[in-house]
């Protein structure tokens, strides 16, 4: 397909083979849909042979799985990202399918919480001020004199009173203004795609649940998803049974302690003395309190400045210890300090903090007085104002620090918006605290400080990694070549990364907690400071958050309902959930463990938005992560109880929501064996069996970034709310997905929609495209140009299927030849090793197994056997084809199908065809037999394209004369690579292969130029996969000569070679000898005592058993 970049993406110019194939996949997701292919149920109840069996019996007999993905939140379209997620879901329930079990992939609506009716809102107040079709949308010109004339407006009233010339006022920069205002709520509507005429329809919140659900299940079937639609649902109270589903929730964990009342960190508003909801908000929505530990600084000496400030006081009580306060995200570096930045651009506070003085930003002490850290809550009057220049020099003795007489010292960067505008100094593991000391250090007299108290401050390690060993900072800052504090972007940048590395991998090295990993590590040392009362929690706004009366919010404690995640005894029960479960990567199961030693309580209501009453205190709503933690568990009964996503229509039970008390869900997820109730006993039976049948979930699948809440909500409310029977097996967590390796943004329009996907490469391309992304925890890449390849390959693979299936010259009889026995045996071992990548989820190696490696056998089959004059065996082609097609059907299932029925003949559908498995044991021998033979022909082409090579004007050999070729077989490894193999294999095996200095000392010093060599080749066979007990096995399975003298039979030797033709070569000598021999064996005269070729010592030497050497020489 001819493709040409242009902006974002490609762009296809020649489509026909995709719509060829496209063609292809409506065509069988309508076929699918009339035969209700995924629609699965538990086995009936009623039958007499499983009614009295409990679910262990049951899933023995009949074997299930059950995949789900965190459901969508319809405020929009699915994009790429979701595609990626529904894709890993949809691999692994196709792949169970063709393991024979009942694989059910439900998907459900989430509309819960505040972002629907915020846009609802926001689109209200538009459509007042514009109009219905918004119309009266003031021109960009209009707006710019409007601010203009705001800002005019301000200054005359500044002008009118007092102002206190020290006090900075910001006026928007001419970058600022022409930068203009942000999309107002319906221009983003309109990006949709949404007309301007229907965007006033989504000023009703319910419109938006109404919209958006059909879409979401109009794209998943264009992608040809395997989900049972019957059991979907929209959350809210909108669809009154799952409404009472999450009341029975609620009720639940009430009853049993999991939710409290009682004090919780709000955004909160003092001027209008209430906290501030996202519906409150002026600007900010979205926003939460963003938790820090405030580490108390004490000072030793206050700066002279400061000090005459100070005692110029009156009452000022000098008795009291001064604590400079910094908030940090970080704690566990604390181990780290060399000083303590203030801004000298920032006015500071000295506040009375009862039994001590503490040294902040106003705007940070008032955040504390609402937080019950300060004597008096809403009291933050500072005794005296001092600027950060006049602290700069204090002496402080900063906790946990290695280092005494530490000093206080400038930080231009530090912001007076975020955190206390005192900021602890880690250069060991902050870029940003590294690049500035270093700018202290250089330019002390810039800065105006002595240089005394900097020259000497050492960068301490404390934690080590594995990618940037134990000084972070430094070594990030040289890598993407910082070269000032101020170069903003890349520090951002470095910032981040520094702390992933720390928090994932690494490892303190200092201090109480020496040897243990810092996410482990972290919580214990927070917990410790705040007990030694060197520490206290702090909170403050992530962000800006503006309430409508124009009040800057803060963060205060306030009362409300939680769940109280953290409880001993309950965490004890999640943490055995987990160490029961498969994470699928060590990372994953890390994050786990540390979410689950810091996650605490956590708001369950919400007074705004979308959602569920609370049962017992309807004015609040039930927050929308609380609603989305067993929404999985609804999913098995959903179907029996209404017919569409909105639970307007009874289902085949006819149960009214009405009937569906706290007691019926009990009974149906076994908290109780009898209940009073006028549903039918045996309703409650189907209910209770698709339930127990397909719990547990066998597998959560989601994006990482919902690990730290969503996910672990998920483990804490199952091991809460079930039988332990039920408690989820496997939680899959996704990396982020990129765009063509670039971060997916709107912004910049890098940025696809899963319809957009799909309509540009077809389902099963994209789903090839995004199988081969990646399956690990870090940013998967999701590349057009492999979409775009993977159209051409199914094309080509459908054209030649058709044809070759439709040939009657095919080969029959017995396999004999090398190539049919190893092709047959080739498959067999593919076979099998991409049953076990998918076995494991690792779709990307099961792809590369399953279509590009059995794509290269048959190629190499195919190639071979021509060039032997036989052609193809009709039983391994065919064989080929199915398996191929059974191979990949788990991935691109639309085009399996057409293969699977249209050319093979098959009644029944790929989708319920068995995965297929070796037709017989995979032999070794036969393995490495082909793969010698493909490495002597590469060897042979190599051999050429060396010789021809031009040096000097002319060339080893002359490609118009004829030619003889050479191969050299060594029967015996030398002495010398017998004894470095086996040293090899030891460092292998202790994992020092690759560290040169550790090789150096096992290798001695006259055999070095020689052994370096041989050993830098046995690293590159086992960089290109080559198995170790292969590598490092000084003999081969097979018999090398035999099989040498089989393919010089059949001409394979001949072929292999590129330029010279098959009849230029008159000669082919295959000779064998020893190690240190002089003379050698001839395969093809049979004669002993030949000549070793002369000028060939390197070809010689080189050549040993299962690696031969070729020569290529003109005759003479």
């Amino acid at each position: 397909m001819v493709e040409a970049a242009t902006g974002k993406g490609l762009v296809l110019e020649n489509t026909a083979r995709r719509d060829a194939l496209i063609a292809i996949e409506k065509k069988y997701q309508k076929i699918w849909a009339e035969e209700h292919q995924f629609e699965i149920d538990a086995p009936a109840i009623d039958d007499e042979e499983t009614v009295n069996m409990d679910s262990e019996e049951l899933h023995a007999k009949y074997p299930k799985f059950m995949s789900s993905m965190a459901y969508p939140y319809m405020n929009g379209v699915l994009h790429a990202g979701h595609c990626f997620t529904l894709s890993k879901v949809e691999f692994s329930i196709g792949f169970e399918r063709m393991n024979g079990k009942r694989a059910l992939f439900p998907l459900g609506f989430h509309c819960t919480g505040m972002p629907i009716l915020a846009c609802a809102d926001k689109l209200k107040r538009e459509i007042e001020m514009f109009g219905e079709k918004f119309e009266n949308l003031p021109t960009e010109e209009e707006e710019r004199e409007q601010e203009l004339k705001k800002e005019q407006e301000k200054e005359q009233q500044n002008k009118d009173k007092e102002v206190d010339p020290t006090k900075f006022k910001a006026k928007k920069s001419k970058a600022q203004a022409k930068q203009g205002r942000g999309k107002y709520q319906f221009e983003i509507m309109m990006q949709l795609g949404i007309s301007r005429e229907q965007v006033s329809k989504f000023a009703d919140a319910n419109y938006w649940l109404d919209y958006f659900p059909p879409l979401c299940q109009e794209d998943c079937d264009s992608f040809g998803a395997r989900i049972d639609w019957r059991r979907s649902f929209i959350t809210t109270d909108a669809n009154p049974y799952y409404d009472s589903f999450i009341r029975w929730q609620m009720n639940k964990m009430k009853e049993t302690g999991k939710i409290k009342f009682g004090e919780r960190y709000t955004i909160y508003s003092e001027k209008d003395g209430q906290a501030c909801m996202d519906h409150d908000r002026q600007s900010g929505e979205g926003i939460t309190p963003q938790e820090y530990v405030g580490i108390k600084i004490e000072t030793t000496e206050l700066a002279e400045a400061a000090q005459k400030i100070v005692d110029s006081v009156q009452g000022f009580d000098k008795s009291k210890k001064i604590f400079f306060v910094a908030a940090t995200l970080r704690p566990e570096t604390m181990y780290g300090q060399t000083c303590c930045f203030v801004s000298p651009k920032i006015d500071y506070g000295i506040f009375d903090n009862g039994d001590s003085y503490y040294i902040t930003t106003e705007r940070a002490y008032k955040n504390m007085s609402y937080q019950k850290i300060t004597p008096t809550r809403g009291h933050y009057k500072p005794v005296v104002t001092i600027s950060g220049k006049d602290f700069i020099g204090s002496m402080i003795s900063p906790p946990l620090a290695q280092q005494k007489n530490l000093r206080i010292l400038p930080m231009e960067t530090v912001i007076a918006t975020k955190g206390t505008g005192v900021v602890t100094c880690v250069p060991s593991n902050s870029p940003d605290d590294y690049m500035t000391l270093s700018d202290l250090k250089n330019k002390s007299a810039y800065y105006g400080i002595e240089n005394d108290w900097v020259k000497d401050l050492e960068v301490l390690p404390i934690i080590n990694t594995d990618k940037y060993g134990n000084l972070t900072a430094k070594t990030l800052c040289e890598e993407m070549k910082i070269q000032s504090p101020k170069d903003a972007v890349k520090l951002a940048e470095a910032k981040k990364i520094a702390y992933k590395e720390d928090y994932y991998s690494g490892v303190m090295s200092v201090g109480k907690y020496s040897g243990e990993k810092v996410e482990v590590a972290k919580a214990k040392l927070k917990a410790d400071m705040i007990a030694d009362g060197t520490a206290f929690v702090y909170n403050e706004p992530e962000g800006v958050v503006m309430s409508r009366s124009g009040d800057d919010c803060i963060v205060s404690l306030e009362d409300q309902w939680f769940v109280d995640y953290g409880e001993e005894a309950w965490k004890s029960q999640a943490r055995e959930c987990l160490e029961q479960m498969e994470c699928f990567a060590p990372e994953v199961k890390n994050a786990f463990e540390g979410t689950l030693n810091w996650l605490s309580n956590w708001a369950v209501s919400r007074s705004y938005g979308l959602g569920t009453q609370l049962p017992w205190d309807p004015k609040y709503l039930v927050e929308s992560l609380s609603d989305s933690t067993i929404y999985q568990s609804f999913y098995t009964i959903a179907h029996l109880l209404f017919t569409d996503a909105y639970g307007k229509q009874v289902g085949p039970l006819g149960i009214k929501v009405e009937q569906l008390t706290d007691d019926v869900f009990d009974y149906i997820f076994q908290h109780k064996d009898s209940i009073k109730t006028d549903i039918p006993i045996e309703s409650l039976n189907k209910l209770r069996r698709e339930f127990e049948y397909f719990y547990p979930l066998d597998v959560s699948i989601s994006g990482k970034d919902l690990i730290n809440n969503h996910l672990t909500f998920f483990i804490y409310t199952h091991v809460a709310l079930f039988p332990k029977k039920f408690w989820p097996k496997g939680i899959r967590a996704n990396g982020h997905l990129m765009l063509n390796n670039e971060k997916m943004s709107k912004s910049t329009g890098n940025f696809m929609t899963l319809k957009q996907i799909v309509e540009k490469f077809g389902a099963d391309a994209s789903r090839i495209a995004l199988a081969d992304a990646g399956d690990t925890v870090e940013d998967a890449n999701f590349d057009e140009s492999n979409a775009n390849a993977a159209i051409l390959r199914l094309y080509v693979l459908k054209e030649w299927a058709e044809e070759v299936l439709a040939r009657n010259d095919l080969r029959t009889g017995e396999f004999d030849d090398i190539f049919d026995v190893g092709f047959d045996n080739e498959m067999n071992d593919i076979i099998e090793r991409a049953y076990e990548q998918y076995s494991l989820t690792n779709y990307k190696n099961a792809l590369k197994l399953g279509l590009f490696d059995f794509q290269n056998s048959r190629d190499y089959y195919r190639d071979s056997v021509a060039e032997t004059g036989k052609g193809m065996h009709k039983d391994l082609i065919f064989k080929y084809i199915e398996s191929q097609t059974l191979l990949l059907a788990p991935i691109a299932p639309h085009f399996c199908d057409y293969v699977y029925r249209e050319l093979l003949g098959h009644k029944t559908s790929v989708q319920n065809a068995k995965f297929p498995r070796a037709s017989k044991p995979v032999d070794i021998a036969t393995i490495d037999s082909l793969n010698y033979l493909r490495a002597l022909q590469k060897s042979l082409r190599e051999t050429e394209g060396q010789a021809l090579k031009q040096k000097k004007g002319k060339s080893d050999v002359d490609s118009s004369k004829d030619v003889k070729v050479t191969i050299l077989i060594g029967t015996e490894f030398p002495e010398w690579q017998n004894k470095y193999l086996q040293v090899a294999k030891e460092l292998n095996d202790s994992g020092s292969l690759n560290d040169n200095s550790v090789l150096k000392t096992k290798v001695d010093g006259k055999d070095m130029k020689k052994v370096m060599p041989f050993i830098s080749k046995l690293k590159q066979r086992l960089a290109s996969g080559e198995k170790p007990e292969v590598v490092f096995n000084n003999k081969t399975t097979f018999d090398e000569v035999e099989l040498i003298e089989k393919v010089q039979k059949n001409d394979s030797i001949r072929q292999a070679l590129q330029v010279i033709t098959k009849d230029q070569i008159k000669e082919v000598e295959i000779l064998t000898f020893a190690p240190g021999s002089e003379s050698a064996y001839s395969l093809i005269s049979k004669q002993e005592n030949v000549a070793l070729p002369q000028g060939a010592s390197k070809a010689i030497e080189n050549a040993v058993p299962g690696i031969p050497s070729v020569l290529l020489r003109n005759i003479e």
